[in-house]
């Protein structure tokens, strides 16, 4: 008898009939006030162990006994089977169901449909968890063969995008699966159509075919036998829900891996169905008057009044989270030794959503900063930090490396922080069972023990906060002398970097003729209006 685990492999690449999430759980739990006895999302290996052990159990004759057992929800089985309606033919097929948790990552649903009366089968991966509160943008860099096996979730709503080849794939079904199969099912899809294309779009059909071209050398068979990869490339996947992922190897200090999250845009809400479009028409357009000669004799700045430096202000903004109206708070503090920066904090009464992030204020600094904090005793880890969205952290001990962007900016302690670092990490990314390769997973059980290690600084470990702006901070608790256990170095940013930082485009200086050029303008429209 085939083993039912068999069955939920996504891998064909047609779409699923979907079902209701709610459904899911039928059968399953019998009240929603009713705690479940046990953990309903077990790792995918020890469900596949269950299945394939109780399949082995039970005898042909007694096969439509185990599968009504099935339908009933029993709690034995670790796989849910529910009737549902076949797309293709429009007979009853069966949809199996199994919830699982990826270790490291977050719990999910992989769907199995067959139908028995036309053969048509699926499979899909959904996320079971909650949308994130950021979106997520990971890139790799594809150097190797090793590389394509690297292990990618993708959501619904994910995009990847290969830029080399000029290769996006729209959000589409979710996936459990590797780089390689994806650019395998991507040719298929391609070349599913071609012979059709030939005859009545040539142009098209010329253009995919050199696409197709391209991309077939990649997962040729001769070549992964002789491990040779023609070209790099880089794969980029950009999640507005911050639900899907792709495999770091051997650690979060790989080079050719990168993850960047970012806050959400009223289109992004909008295709998650977080907010409600955009209202149109009148009621959002703004007619410029034209200004009295009252009002011409004032300036903008005439009744400004200068701040408290304790007032709190407040702004209308939008949750991220459900599209409801919410207010942010901004205060402005003074950071001693320092600067002033910006605190803002959000709270949304619909969902509870919250949300505190900092700003920094003042001019951009003409060099970068790097801080080197040693770290030797529990007192250190009270010291405060600031860390800008800009800034880089690093602990070299234990081989972690946060890219810029990562948590966005944060005022907190250095403790707080490294509790921020340690539970993204154990939230968001899987790196063992079946899903990885080579004991990833060990690797990263390792290295989330190391951080834990120092986290109670069991033995001494530096800390260093690199800053292209220099908008970042840690408490020199001997200030204003110097810290002994504090390193300060300035340093010159490259153009790279102030290429990303978008300064290369800033013009600031040679202003000193635009008012003629300004008049000389409106004399040249007067002209030719005249003419």
């Amino acid at each position: 008898m085939e083993s039912p685990i068999a069955s939920l492999r996504p891998t064909i690449p047609s779409g699923l009939h979907q079902l209701p999430i709610s459904s899911l759980f039928a059968g399953r739990m019998s009240s929603a006030s009713k705690p479940a006895p046990h953990n309903e999302f077990k790792p995918i290996v020890d469900a596949a162990e269950a299945a394939d052990a109780q399949s082995s159990d039970d005898s042909g004759d007694d096969e439509e006994a185990s599968s009504q057992q099935l339908r009933a929800g029993g709690e034995e089985h670790p796989i849910q089977e529910i009737e549902s309606l076949c797309m293709e033919c429009q007979e009853n097929g069966t949809t199996r169901l199994l919830l699982t948790a990826i270790p490291f990552f977050k719990e999910v649903i992989i769907m199995s449909f067959r139908c028995p009366h036309c053969g048509f089968a699926n499979s899909e991966i959904q996320p079971a968890g909650q949308i994130q509160e950021r979106g997520s943008t990971y890139t790799v860099k594809v150097t190797s063969r090793s590389d394509l096996d690297r292990q990618l979730v993708k959501s619904q709503f994910a995009t990847i995008t290969i830029p080399e080849y000029e290769l996006t794939l729209p959000p589409g079904k979710g996936q459990l699966t590797t780089i390689e199969s994806i650019i395998s099912h991507t040719i298929d899809d391609l070349e599913f159509e071609q012979p059709a294309r030939r005859t009545i779009d040539p142009p098209t059909y010329q253009k995919i075919e050199a696409l197709l071209n391209k991309l077939k050398p990649i997962v040729d068979e001769e070549k992964a036998k002789a491990d040779i990869l023609d070209r790099t490339f880089t794969v980029k996947m950009d999640d507005p829900s911050g639900n899907s992922f792709i495999e770091a190897k051997g650690g979060f200090d790989d080079p050719k891996w990168s993850k960047r999250e970012y806050k959400r845009s009223q289109t992004d809400n909008e295709t998650l169905g977080l907010a409600g479009k955009a209202e149109t028409g009148e009621e959002q357009q703004t007619v410029a008057a034209k200004p009295t000669a009252a009002a011409e004799e004032k300036t903008l700045t005439d009744d400004y009044e200068d701040a408290k430096p304790d007032e709190v202000f407040s702004f209308p903004d939008v949750c991220t989270s459900c599209g409801a109206t919410l207010e942010t708070f901004m205060k402005t503090v003074d950071i001693p030794h320092f600067k002033e920066v910006v605190l803002m904090s959000t709270n949304c009464h619909s969902c509870g959503y919250r949300d505190n992030e900092i700003k920094s204020g003042g001019a951009i600094a003409d060099k970068g900063r790097k801080i080197t904090l040693k770290v030797e005793d529990s007192e250190d880890l009270s010291r405060d930090i600031l860390k800008s969205e800009t800034a880089g952290l690093t602990i070299p001990e234990i081989d972690l490396h946060l890219q810029p962007g990562t948590l966005g900016g944060r005022f907190t302690t250095l403790e707080g922080l490294l509790n921020q670092v340690y539970e993204e990490l154990d939230e968001k990314v899987f790196a063992k069972g079946d899903s990885s390769a080579g004991g990833n997973g060990g690797g990263m059980e390792a290295f989330l023990g190391r951080l834990k290690a120092a986290m109670e600084v069991s033995h001494p470990f530096s800390v260093i906060l690199d800053d292209p702006l220099a908008n970042s901070y840690i408490q020199n608790l001997y200030a204003p002398d110097d810290d002994p256990n504090m390193e300060l170095e300035e340093y010159e940013r490259t153009y790279d970097q102030n290429e990303d930082l978008g300064l290369n485009d800033i013009q600031v200086e040679g202003y000193e003729g635009e008012d003629e050029a300004r008049r000389a303008r409106e004399e040249e429209d007067e002209k030719v209006a005249k003419a």
